[in-house]
């Protein structure tokens, strides 16, 4: 790990745009958290789009009204990515250092990615360092990122008047937030998955590392336009109607209405997320899940959550970014963090990076 204090997690997602403060403590040399600041912002529909900004002008205000509310100073700050422009792919190559396969890896990268090498920001992390392969082979995890979809969202943090300093891929900053408040057998294999509104990260963990992560692009969002188009209500209402809220004059609307549309929808994300498990299965003969992890705004739709469950035949448990972390009860509203909690996931993961680190 990279000396140097933690940087401030920045989470701009689709929706809203979090932002998370943590303070390192150590008790008898044991290393802990506490949560120094936390707060989020609703952003307006459509302020990002398949992950491009579209309205940075909102964005930059929501970041710069958070930082003011929650007097946050310091100016280092993790971000994340993730969607089209993010491409994670795990590739065996010869055994060598990592100062070897940084320079080798901008020729070989050409055959894994999509885009123009030049167009792409590359990062790799050797998985099993320690192994002894007789084979000479070494898994890499190999990541690429759109350099403008990066500049993009670098640009917004910088017009906030911060300085963007660590940029993550949202389903490794769910890791290292699970990795912090769960003690998975090293020996099972996990799934973490992050339903946001737009996005839905999948990432699988065997031994305690990544062995295949996709995202795919449908989230709690779909739930809000499917209400709003089958029931002929507005979006706001929509969006209340999802969350299991509703107006009172609203009363034209049944709720079993309302639940067989978001069941719909359940079982289609339901559907991808199991597509992407069956498609995992096939290229590892070893595929035994014994956990579904869930995060993300959208992991608070009961709908969801039982469908998951029925479909993949495992237990789904709600993640709680905030279960080995030290929160004060007299600056934080406990009913606040436990509601918002799976919303959280990412902007925990960020916030326990520093300056310097590498993904992962």
């Amino acid at each position: 790990m990279a000396k140097g204090k933690l940087a401030v997690g920045l989470d701009i997602g689709s929706s809203s745009v979090k932002m998370i403060q943590l303070k390192e403590q150590r008790r008898r040399g044991v290393l802990s958290y506490a949560l120094q600041s936390f707060g989020m912002k609703p952003l307006p529909p459509e302020a990002i789009v398949d992950g491009a900004l579209m309205n940075s002008t909102a964005i930059v205000q929501a970041i710069q009204e958070l930082m003011a509310e929650l007097k946050v100073k310091q100016k280092e700050v993790a971000i994340g990515v993730s969607g089209h422009s993010v491409i994670i792919k795990k590739i065996s190559m010869p055994r060598m250092t990592q100062e070897e396969l940084e320079e080798s890896i901008q020729w070989e990268a050409e055959q894994y990615i999509p885009f123009d090498v030049k167009d792409v920001n590359i990062d790799t992390q050797i998985l099993n360092p320690d192994a002894n392969d007789a084979t000479g082979q070494m898994d890499v995890l190999l990541v690429a990122a759109k350099k403008d979809m990066i500049n993009d969202y670098t640009t917004v943090v910088s017009e906030a008047g911060l300085n963007p300093v660590v940029v993550d891929v949202d389903a490794f900053a769910v890791q290292n937030m699970f990795d912090a408040n769960y003690d998975a057998p090293p020996s099972e294999t996990v799934v973490l998955i992050n339903a946001g509104a737009s996005v839905v990260n999948i990432n699988i963990l065997a031994n305690g590392t990544t062995t295949f992560t996709r995202d795919v692009t449908i989230g709690g969002n779909q739930f809000t336009e499917e209400i709003q188009k089958q029931l002929n209500v507005s979006y706001e209402e929509a969006e209340a109607l999802k969350c299991g809220g509703g107006r009172n004059d609203s009363d034209a609307v049944v709720p079993q209405e309302v639940e067989r549309v978001i069941t719909g929808v359940a079982e289609q994300v339901a559907g991808e997320i199991q597509r992407s498990l069956d498609f995992y299965a096939g290229t590892a003969p070893d595929a035994n899940f014994t956990k579904v992890y869930l995060s993300g705004g959208t992991a608070k739709i009961p709908a969801l959550f039982k469908t998951i469950e029925a479909r993949v035949g495992v237990p789904v448990e709600i993640m709680n970014p905030f279960k080995n972390i030290e929160i004060d009860n007299r600056k934080f509203d406990p009913a606040f963090i436990m509601d918002v909690a799976p919303m959280a996931a990412v902007a925990v993961g960020l916030a326990l990076r520093r300056p310097g680190d590498k993904l992962n």
